[in-house]
């Protein structure tokens, strides 16, 4: 089951407040930026920080692979900070 797109739209990364790439066939959300993953267990993400796995070069590279090719976007658009 993927996740409810409502609850999608609010999640951001809880280090560094940015957006995430979901990938429902792995059962994770992906932060790129700081190369960290959280897992989906019984469709709910585990969002702790302690809990998130690092990812290394390799992995990285096939997860930003994986979302340009089946057009996986972040799940929202970041803003730039106010100034």
């Amino acid at each position: 089951m993927a996740l409810d797109p409502m609850l999608l739209e609010i999640l951001a990364c809880p280090q560094d407040k940015g957006p995430l790439l979901y990938f429902a066939d792995e059962g994770s959300l992906y932060n790129p930026r700081l190369r960290r993953r959280y897992v989906i267990k019984d469709d709910i993400p585990d969002m702790l920080i302690d809990d998130a796995e690092s990812v290394d070069a390799a992995e990285h590279e096939r997860l930003v692979n994986k979302a340009a090719a089946e057009g996986i976007k972040p799940n929202f658009e970041a803003r730039s900070e106010e100034r």
